[in-house]
Parts: structure tokens; C-alpha cells; sequence
């Protein structure tokens, strides 16, 4: 299993998709690395050269930020909103989402399954 910037890539699967599981690189930066490095995007990820995947992974510290690094650059970017407590910060504090979707309906994926709430009863019902 060929290991680029940390992360063993499938052998199975073309070059150019193989690279998407590396957190940071999406189908368009893959595209650009392979070009390039002159790397045909149809060669499986088991048939790359030892060469090809140094070249790779050289080219891709040197020039993108992927991983763990980007991973705590989020969360560091996160935590400064939460820090000065900006309107996206006390969503991201609430578990609500922070982009602008509706929260009357929906939203269930940012605010966990419904909480049922117990109805009083009116006079009416009496």
C-alpha cells in the first residue's frame, strides 16, 4: 500500500481518486498534482514506482497543507470565534448550524435527534 503524506491510499483505485483520501485534497488539487508531476490519473495506486510516490509526497508537503495540520487549523479557527464570542462562534458553542440553514425544521444532523417536550393540557381538553 503505497503511504502518501501519512495516509495508506487504497491499491485498488485510480491515482486521482486514490489521492482524495488524504484530508485536504479533493478531486480538483489531485487532478493538478498529477498533471504536475506528469503522473497518467488512470494508473492504479498499486502500480505506482517507488519514485512516483516520493515525488508525490514531496510535492505535496511542500505545497499543500493536508492532515493533521489542517486539522488543528480548523479547530484552532473555531476556537478563535469561540474565543470572541462572534455570532458564529455561539453557534458553533450551541451545536446549531452556523451557514444560515433553517432550525424551525430540519437541522437534525447539527442538533442531534429531537428532544420530545410533554404538552400541558388546555381547558379545552378537560
Amino acid at each position: 500500500m503505497p503511504r502518501v503524506s501519512g495516509v495508506d491510499i487504497p491499491v485498488g483505485k485510480r491515482v486521482d481518486v486514490a489521492l482524495t483520501y488524504i484530508y485536504g485534497i479533493g478531486n480538483v488539487v489531485a487532478k493538478q498534482v498529477l498533471a504536475e508531476l506528469r503522473i497518467d490519473p488512470a494508473l492504479r495506486a498499486k502500480d505506482l514506482s517507488d519514485e512516483q510516490v516520493s515525488q508525490l509526497n514531496q510535492l505535496i508537503e511542500r505545497k499543500y497543507v493536508v492532515e493533521g495540520q489542517l486539522r488543528r487549523q480548523v479547530m484552532q479557527n473555531i476556537s478563535r470565534l469561540k474565543e470572541i464570542k462572534c455570532y458564529r462562534g455561539f453557534r458553533h458553542m450551541r451545536g446549531l448550524p452556523c451557514r444560515g440553514q433553517r432550525t424551525r425544521t430540519n437541522a437534525r444532523t447539527r442538533k442531534g435527534p429531537r428532544k420530545t417536550v410533554a404538552r400541558k393540557k388546555s381547558v379545552k381538553e378537560l
